[in-house]
This record gives C-alpha cells, structure tokens and sequence, in this order.
C-alpha cells in the first residue's frame, strides 16, 4: 500500500483504535472539538519521551483551549501503559500495530517504522494544520503557538 498524502481541508482519514486501557477511539470521537494528533516512533524512546512529556506539562493550556491530545504509535497496550506510567502522561496513547492509521495519515516510513508528525483536526474532522517535521523538544509550545493565532470558534 502506498503512503497517503493528506494536506489541510482534507477530510481526516477514518481510523477506531483502542487506547492503553482498550477504551476504542474512533474518527467520530473527533467530531466537535479541536483534536492533536501526534505519531511517535517508539515509547519510552528519548525523543519521543520529551515530546510526550512537552505534551503533558501543556496539557491544561489545551484543555483550556478546548484541545484533545492523541498519540498514536505501532506499541502494544502494554508498552503504551508503561510509558504513560513512567512519565505520567494523562492522555490516551492509540495503539496501533497494523500500522494502518499510521499509513493513512501518511505517516509511515519508506523503513515501516512512523515519522515523528502531527495533525491538527478540526471540529468537523477536517485537517486544519499538518507537522511534517517535529522538533520534540519544541513541538508542544509550537502546535500551542498555532491555536493562539487562530479563532477557535
């Protein structure tokens, strides 16, 4: 299967993943919020590690913002679970080792493994911003940076 491209006003691709405690999230979930989400290559990795936990110290400014946080990753629900207790992470990381979300939000590498980027979903589930290139240290304050310079009404 070939890596999709999406660009922003796309439709986001259909996807229902269970989460680290088998709670299922699905595109429907997405519908009349504000959604981010993230693809990682590795838990407990350190990139992926510093970008999470940038996640999780911004967390109560996204809330505040009315934004969900997702991250998905090919990990088991055991692995994601361990990650999430070692750095306290309070938001759901999506399972996802068949790897077909990864690849239908093209994020997907030409080695199988997932490139480090980001979607912004809007409230009717259209993408409203793509991330191809992630600096993890700095990705947070920047998608937060992003919803400051826009409306979200």
């Amino acid at each position: 299967m070939v890596n999709t491209i999406l660009n922003v006003g796309d439709k986001a691709p259909e996807f229902a993943l269970e989460d680290s405690h088998g709670n299922m999230v699905s595109t429907p979930d997405l519908i009349g919020v504000w959604s981010v989400i993230y693809f990682y290559s590795k838990d407990d990795t350190p990139g992926c590690a510093k970008e999470a936990c940038a996640f999780r110290d911004g967390l109560e400014k996204y809330k505040k913002r009315g934004v969900r946080v997702y991250g998905i990753s090919a990990d088991s629900a055991e692995s994601h679970r361990k990650f999430q207790d070692k750095y306290h992470l309070p938001f759901p990381l999506l399972v996802d080792q068949s790897r077909q979300t990864i690849e239908a939000f093209g994020a997907k590498k030409d080695t199988g493994g997932t490139k480090r980027m980001t979607y912004i979903i809007d409230p009717l589930s259209y993408i409203a911003a793509i991330f191809p290139n992630v600096d993890p240290s700095a990705h947070a304050r920047e998608i937060l940076d992003w919803f400051d310079g826009r409306s979200l009404s």
